[in-house]
């Protein structure tokens, strides 16, 4: 049954570190609720109330329009194997983009300096809020691979090219809210 805890504990993290996908919701007032399934290899747990994670660029960037103007984001994830559980962060995010200062000190420390071809931005979760549940519901799959389809593609592509993507797929939202990528292309 649900429980609730104010931060990451180690059982947690291990849960955490079983995983190979994870969701993210976000929505701003009067704007339809995105939720987003990625991969948790660029997922990092920075301490027991922030993650983060690298985020490549993809056919929209819900996630960077929703968080300046609202914050709220959550992440769950689902166990898939053998022992179930569900596992909620709840609490306020940011976007790094990858023009900002900081992004590259991010990158230093919690990626080793790499980042997937087409990386955009950085998302980062504070979170006050974990919440587990049973997951006695959630179906058994396995685990076969990553793709790498958004991979090949990105490396398909100059940054030019990349720049010129994100400017006309990733600056505004579904409903209309301007991301940092509208500017990345001037």
């Amino acid at each position: 049954m649900a429980q609730q805890y104010e931060k990451l504990d180690d059982r947690l993290r291990k849960v955490i570190d079983a995983q190979h996908i994870f969701f993210t919701a976000t929505a701003a007032e009067g704007t339809r609720i995105n939720i987003s399934p990625r991969s948790t290899e660029w997922f990092r747990v920075v301490d027991d109330n922030t993650v983060l994670y690298l985020d490549q660029t993809g056919s929209g960037n819900e996630t960077a329009a929703h968080l300046p103007v609202d914050g709220r984001m959550t992440i769950m994830m689902c166990s898939f194997d053998a022992a179930p559980m569900i596992l909620r962060l709840y609490g306020k995010g940011d976007v790094i983009p990858y023009t900002h200062a900081d992004y590259e000190a991010l990158k230093a420390v919690h990626f080793d300096g790499k980042e997937p071809a087409g990386a955009r931005q950085i998302v980062r979760l504070n979170f006050d809020l974990v919440q587990t549940s049973c997951g006695y519901g959630v179906p058994h799959f396995a685990f076969e691979s990553e793709r790498d389809t958004l991979t090949k593609w990105a490396e398909g592509n100059s940054p030019n090219e990349m720049r010129a993507y994100r400017a006309k797929k990733n600056a505004k939202s579904l409903d209309g809210l301007v991301t940092w990528a509208a500017d990345d292309a001037e």
